[in-house]
């Protein structure tokens, strides 16, 4: 008897959480202080300056404009100044959390030319879920679509740079569910006002092991300055035919970076 309710109870506890994982397409804040406090100086970023390239996403957009990384935001400004960037990114947010963030007013009033977003990593993590690959895969795509949308909603005359989710290597396991989503937001692009771009092949090679220095050799997920180039090396051209050559001077607001980290 107690076998068959562990069992009952286990399977509960399995159908529970498929229902919670099953939200990306949800707006959940983050609930710790830092991320809080972090919002808040986004908010006042989006109020300052010109912003006609905006970049959204987690951790991997937010450490390229960030202070708390100088050789990255170093990079960046080689790569970006002239073109009004702003980077909006934040560390460890998950799909709903960008939607969140976006919902609350990271993009209100702004009305950028461009907006690049990358996400979904997070969501995808380092180990296939126990719910199956199928399940999460469809969830992504799900929050992505509802990411865009938002966009569109809140900048109607912007052209989004769709990014295909970058390789990650802490498991290999999972490069065939970041392939899959990667499917599904090619089909996402028209062309036009949303374009889809993908590196990965710059990046790693064709079984999604990373190529050497791409990444941090550490958690073989973040870009290293040579990454980031990568990166910058794709998007450049499309930025050029959309926004025009980089002016000589920048009026985008200052770089922030983790409250945590002053």
């Amino acid at each position: 008897m107690i076998n068959v309710r562990w069992r009952r109870s286990a399977a509960a506890a399995l159908v529970s959480t498929a229902l919670l994982f099953a939200q990306a397409d949800r707006p959940a804040p983050r609930t710790d202080k830092n991320s809080q406090i972090a919002h808040e100086e986004l908010l006042a970023k989006a109020k300052a300056g010109r912003i006609d390239l905006y970049f959204e996403g987690d951790s991997i957009t937010r450490r390229w404009g960030a202070t708390d990384y100088p050789q990255l935001l170093e990079n960046w400004n080689k790569n970006f100044f002239g073109w009004n960037a702003a980077d909006f990114g934040w560390g460890a947010d998950r799909v709903e959390n960008i939607l969140w963030r976006l919902e609350n007013g990271e993009l209100d009033g702004i009305n950028p030319k461009v907006i690049v977003l990358l996400a979904g990593t997070n969501n995808v993590g380092n180990r296939v879920p126990v719910e199956g690959a199928k399940v999460l895969v469809e969830d992504v795509t799900r929050g992505l679509q509802t990411v865009i949308r938002t966009m569109q909603e809140k900048a109607p005359t912007a052209v989004i740079i769709l990014m295909g989710i970058f390789p990650r290597n802490d498991n290999m396991d999972v490069m065939a569910e970041i392939d899959a989503i990667n499917g599904n937001l090619a089909k996402m692009a028209d062309g036009r006002k949303i374009r889809y771009l993908n590196v990965n092949d710059r990046l790693a090679d064709e079984t999604g092991k990373l190529h050497e220095g791409m990444m941090n050799a550490k958690d073989k997920l973040h870009p290293t300055v040579q990454g980031y180039q990568v990166w910058a090396d794709a998007l450049k051209p499309v930025l050029t035919e959309l926004l025009g050559a980089p002016a000589n001077e920048d009026h985008a607001p200052a770089p922030t970076g983790d409250p945590a980290a002053r």
